[in-house]
């Protein structure tokens, strides 16, 4: 796929010339280069965007079609996706530095497997059931579309994430503005193109990639009736606010600082092999990114070596277009000073480093971090605590299962986590007992597309994904009747 500059927005449904004459220009975190530009997005375009969404959802056919019919266009774009599957995850890492294999994997084909799934659970969905009531007769439940939504997303999953709001509001007959990041808008507009190209009717789907001004006025938007986030907890809480001055509906998808509780009668190897591709995914820009690492004491220094091994060994850095790449480099220069001020906080806080804490020599352009892992680390250091955003993991000792417990709920989030173990039944126990919305049990699948995904604590509110997922999009009415008339659904 050719990377392109765009100079329309997707408002609509139709390309349209922006309101403002500014640029966001997209640079490549490997080259520093920048590759393309597209128009910035302003208040006044907005306006235009939710103005279609709202005469698409009170007028437009899309709310009224079956919802089956609604499933269909959702899975004619996981065709459309699956066709270009190759060149969309190069776009992807050529916009963002995520290595190209779980561009494939996580940015791509799990967009496809999204799609896929509300479109198969828009023919088995009750979007009307009836109950019997206690006080007699029958109650027709009906769930209907929330409305018109606002969708904003981060750039370190961009199309996973769009897709992730965008499949179930679209399921459940809502119309929908997406506010891409600025950082990764190219994307957003090719899943605009292939949505146009899947018969998508007019007014249902907006793309106005800007930055936190006028993501804020997409908040306040008086003809918004639900805002989805995903983002940090800082903005969350400020979205979160906001939206509760006006009783608007929302959900929040925050940040992350989860735990995987290696046990001591734990098979290193094997627990270690598939935990690090969830400890350092994405170059580390990853919200369940299991990036505290709790050893017992009594295997510290065999966990830490194991760790230091098996990272030196198999996690390459290099370009994120090579299949052979496992950490590239991070988004921006931004994000490369925020990692290394986090780096040098915890050497001043007296933790050590066993690997990496530098940029690799062999790449002086790129923003790139070695993969770094500190020993020494108390949970109550900032490297513990505050959520990196990058590919640093910290070991902390710990002494038996309380004291394990203890530590891995010692957070202000509740996003993930994982225990590791020779015995399921003890990592079950374990799983109950640590406050995130997800967990692993000798896993590395970190959630499954048919349940609900979502945090605890400061790492949000609500729930995406699963039928929770879809429900989230829906009002539930409740409509009665006279003794003995039964509603046909």
């Amino acid at each position: 796929m050719a990377i392109k500059s765009y100079d329309k927005l997707f408002i609509g449904g139709k390309w349209v010339a922006p309101k403002g004459s500014a640029r966001i220009e997209v640079i490549n975190p490997m080259t520093e280069q920048v590759i393309a530009s597209v128009p910035d997005g302003t208040e006044a375009d907005l306006d235009l965007a939710v103005a279609a969404a709202r005469e698409a959802f009170d007028h437009g056919p899309w709310p009224r079609m079956k919802p089956a019919e609604r499933g269909a266009v959702l899975r004619k774009v996981a065709e459309l996706i699956a066709a270009e599957m190759g060149e969309m995850a190069e776009l992807i890492s050529t916009e963002m530095g995520a290595p190209l294999l779980f561009s494939h994997m996580g940015q791509v084909a799990a967009p496809m497997m999204v799609l896929n799934y509300y479109a198969d659970l828009t023919s088995t969905f009750d979007f009307d059931e009836v109950r019997t009531g206690v006080l007699g007769g029958e109650v027709l439940v009906a769930k209907e579309a929330v409305g018109v939504v606002g969708a904003i997303t981060p750039w370190n999953v961009p199309l996973f994430l769009a897709v992730g709001k965008l499949a179930p509001a679209l399921a459940a007959g809502c119309t929908v503005v997406l506010k891409p990041a600025p950082e990764t808008p190219l994307d957003a507009f090719r899943l605009a193109e292939l949505f146009e190209l899947a018969g998508l009717p007019e007014g249902v789907l907006s793309v106005v990639p800007a930055g936190r001004e006028v993501a804020e006025y997409l908040v306040r938007h008086p003809q918004v009736d639900k805002i989805s986030f995903t983002g940090s907890t800082v903005a969350g809480k400020k979205i979160g606010s906001l939206c509760g001055e006006n009783l608007k509906r929302f959900t929040l998808e925050l940040g992350g600082k989860s735990a995987a509780i290696i046990l001591e009668d734990a098979d290193l190897e094997s627990s270690i092999a598939t935990l690090l591709p969830n400890a350092l995914m994405n170059n580390g820009q990853a919200c369940i990114a299991q990036t505290r690492i709790l050893a017992p004491t009594s295997r510290y220094d065999e966990v830490v070596d194991a760790l230091v091994a098996a990272v030196s060994e198999s996690w390459t850095v290099g370009d994120p277009l090579s299949m052979e790449t496992a950490v590239g480099p991070l988004l921006a220069a931004r994000q490369r000073d925020r990692v290394e001020g986090y780096i040098a906080k915890g050497l001043e806080q007296g933790a050590q480093i066993a690997l990496g804490g530098g940029r690799p020599k062999e790449f002086p352009v790129g923003y790139f971090v070695e993969p770094t892992i500190f020993t020494g680390v108390k949970n109550d250091m900032v490297i513990a605590q505050e959520e990196i955003f990058g590919p640093v993991l910290s070991v902390i000792a710990y002494e038996g299962d309380e004291d394990a417990l203890a530590i891995a709920n010692d957070s202000d989030f509740g996003l993930c986590g994982s225990v590791w173990t020779a015995d399921n039944e003890r990592g079950l126990g374990i799983a109950r007992r640590v406050r995130t919305g997800t967990y692993m049990v000798n896993s590395g699948m970190p959630f499954d597309f048919a349940t609900p995904f979502g945090g605890f604590k400061n790492s949000g509110m609500g729930r995406e994904f699963g039928p929770e997922g879809l429900e989230a999009f829906l009002e539930f009415k409740s409509i009665t009747f006279p003794a003995g008339y039964s509603p046909k659904i």
